[in-house]
């Protein structure tokens, strides 16, 4: 809320030297949001994740208080100690906020993809992921913002109760525990980020993996036949978030996990295919 309070002073200064027309009351108020912004990132307040998320709901509020400061000052004789409680109002709130637990959501993703390959082989390709080279990887919006892409997962045995060490970029690891074993048709395991051993410039505090925000709870792989040699791989996966704007950040967690999950979809397909047409996955790099 603390940009409902930096769209407010901006109006309020910008009309002390004249009223302001109304779209000025809306537009103004960006430029304040935006100079913050650029002052978070130059002093390592905030990472490039919180910050490419965090924008278009601080715009939305930063016009919000553009709005209530053209408002009171075309409606009101509001003097100082007015605008000042206005103006903190804001930056009070919060501090009351941080002693209620904030709701928490459970939403779920889903990608699919159509693989000319067998249902082994791809089986084959899911339980344990070979070293992923970053040249097997599209280029997504998602890497180009810090987040990290998978490079590999190891499987300690097969079977219900089998552990997937899934390896990311960056140090982010995650423990995989299977509780879904069916060959050649589904596998699920549930997900439990390493928080302990992430070092801490791998993800913004806010949008770190396992914090209390935001965790990935379990994955599903799903393999459908379609008609001979051709398969539909289906990609499930559940997260949590535990915030005061759950409808607009789940937006952009959704976002996020349909990117990654894409990206590991065409790495599986990729694989599959290539072990059909009779070429191991490196000589395709």
């Amino acid at each position: 809320l603390g940009s409902v309070a930096v769209g407010y002073l901006t109006i309020w200064s910008a009309e002390v030297h004249g009223k302001r027309p109304i779209w000025q009351w809306i537009i103004l108020p960006w430029g304040s949001i935006v100079l913050v912004m650029i002052g978070a990132a130059l002093f390592l307040l905030e990472g490039t994740i919180c910050l490419v998320f965090a924008l278009p709901l601080l715009m939305l509020f930063a016009t919000v208080g553009g709005v209530l400061a053209g408002v009171v000052r075309q409606k009101t004789r509001a003097g100082l100690p007015t605008h000042l409680c206005l103006i903190a109002l804001p930056l009070i709130l919060p501090q009351v906020e941080i002693h209620f637990a904030a709701p928490t959501q459970i939403r779920s993703v889903h990608n699919e993809i159509r693989i000319s390959a067998p249902a082994s082989i791809v089986w084959r390709n899911i339980g344990r992921v070979s070293q992923i080279h970053s040249d097997e990887l599209a280029d997504t919006w998602t890497h180009r913002i810090g987040f990290p892409m998978p490079v590999e997962a190891t499987l300690s045995q097969e079977g219900v109760g089998g552990v997937r060490n899934a390896i990311w970029e960056r140090g982010l690891r995650f423990t995989e525990v299977v509780t879904t074993w069916m060959p050649n048709q589904r596998l699920g395991f549930t997900i439990k980020a390493d928080t302990e051993n992430i070092p801490p410039t791998t993800l913004d505090r806010h949008a770190s993996i396992g914090g209390p925000y935001f965790d990935v709870l379990n994955g599903d792989y799903q393999i459908e036949d379609v008609s001979s040699g051709v398969i539909l791989l289906h990609f499930t996966s559940r997260e949590r978030l535990s915030t005061n704007f759950n409808s607009y950040a789940g937006l952009w967690t959704d976002a996020v996990m349909r990117s990654v999950q894409v990206s590991i979809l065409e790495v599986i397909k990729r694989r599959s295919e290539a072990e059909v047409a009779g070429f191991a996955p490196e000589t395709l790099r």
